[in-house]
């Protein structure tokens, strides 16, 4: 290793930021492994000024050592990840108990990539091969595809619960199993995404861990390829391809509208059904998500919070000229066939808010409950369930809807 801001004969392709590397032996070893002595070591201070000298003309690559007493310097570390990056010099981040929020931020301003510390084997040379190999394909190509496209174009499903316990998440984990089951016959797949990057649930309902990979694809969206993203996915019993929601409690505009409009649009090229789980809150990215959905599902029940719930989406869109043409309103734990008062005031309901009811859900009881426990699908765990036959009755018609369209399309 030699020190950055000094002359030195050898060429110096690479360096380490870090407040102190000495707090980061094993990046020392790593770098030594991969550069040998082509690389040098600089202090935060210094970086800029070095990044301007003749010194770093040769220069391709930081490693930027953070831990969490790094975050009050996070103006000036972002000055450098800008500054590396308006060079095309690669920025990747060592990053040692910092925060989702702080490293997100991070590689907004232009780091290319990170890896966890203490590092585990091989990750440094790999994440070095990962950005030559991006290099490459950016070489290759102006404007790199996302993917190579499967011609698929699946049907895109948005689920939104309108009041907390509606059961927008077990609606949406029941539909994609039950369309999945459907599917399998005819050689098609599913998926479902957790878009509540805050309190989502998929992963419990169905006994899957969350993994820090859905927070790295969410993060470099614009690098996203068909391996990144199956990587970040899960497969449940064989059939159901699940993104999870990330391991950590994220703000939910973590993601742009441009970047959502990305991942659902990878998952629509690679599966013939796309199941969406949104978060109760609106948020800036919720029009994307309804404007690339044929339809949108808006769960509700038959109480006041609800009604004033639809209310207040139903003006928010009309205020902003959004068509709600692709809703379909479901009330769930709706009246039995002989609760001929509560089928009036779901009439009533429906009529004062001038929409219609395009499902009714009955009470499932604590199965339904149980079963999510279990981490199963209902028809896993209580195929006799009222709810899980309305499901399927649902999810029939709507894969005949849907495998219609395609014919008339095609």
């Amino acid at each position: 290793m030699a020190s950055a801001t000094q002359t030195v004969p050898q060429t110096i392709r690479a360096c380490t930021v870090s407040r102190d590397v000495q707090n980061f032996d094993l990046l020392i070893e790593d770098m030594e492994s991969v550069y040998h002595e082509d690389w040098g070591d600089l202090a935060f201070g210094e970086s800029i000024a070095f990044l301007d000298s003749e010194e770093s003309a040769d220069l391709e690559m930081l490693a930027i050592a953070l831990d969490d007493e790094d975050e009050p310097n996070l103006g000036l570390i972002r000055s450098v990840i800008e500054k590396a990056a308006g060079r095309g010099i690669h920025v990747l981040l060592i990053a040692e108990a910092l925060s989702p929020i702080v490293l997100h931020q991070l590689l907004r301003a232009g780091a290319d990539d990170f890896v966890p510390y203490p590092l585990p084997e091989n990750a440094l040379q790999d994440a070095i091969t990962r950005l030559k190999k991006q290099t490459s394909q950016a070489n290759l190509a102006a404007a790199p595809s996302l993917a190579a496209p499967s011609g698929k174009n699946g049907s895109v499903f948005a689920i939104h619960a309108l009041a907390g316990g509606a059961g927008g998440t077990n609606f949406a984990v029941n539909l994609a199993w039950e369309l999945s089951a459907l599917s399998a016959a005819r050689n098609q797949t599913v998926c479902i995404l957790d878009f509540d990057f805050q309190s989502g649930s998929v992963s419990t309902y169905l006994d899957l861990a969350r993994t820090e990979k859905v927070y790295e694809l969410l993060s470099q969206t614009s690098t996203m390829d068909r391996d990144a993203f199956f990587a970040a996915t899960q497969c449940f019993q064989e059939r159901l391809q699940v993104l999870t929601a990330p391991a950590d409690m994220l703000p939910l505009d973590l993601l742009t509208p441009d970047e959502i409009e990305r991942v659902i649009s990878m998952a629509r090229d690679q599966f013939d059904f796309v199941i969406i789980d949104m978060p109760r809150t609106i948020v800036h990215w919720t029009e994307t998500v309804l404007q690339m959905s044929d339809l949108y599902f808006a769960l509700l029940e038959l109480d006041l919070r609800s009604a004033q719930n639809t209310l207040r989406m139903i003006r928010a869109l009309k205020a902003d000229g959004i068509s709600m043409d692709r809703h379909r309103f479901i009330l769930n734990r709706a009246p039995r066939f002989t609760d001929l008062g509560g089928k009036a005031r779901a009439k009533r309901m429906a009529e004062s808010l001038g929409i219609s009811i395009a499902v009714h859900l009955p009470d499932g009881g604590s199965q339904i409950r149980d079963s999510n426990d279990h981490g199963l699908p209902l028809a896993e765990y209580a195929p006799k369930n009222p709810v899980c036959k309305e499901i399927q009755k649902f999810a029939a018609a709507l894969f005949e809807t849907s495998e219609n369209t395609r014919i008339a399309a095609e």
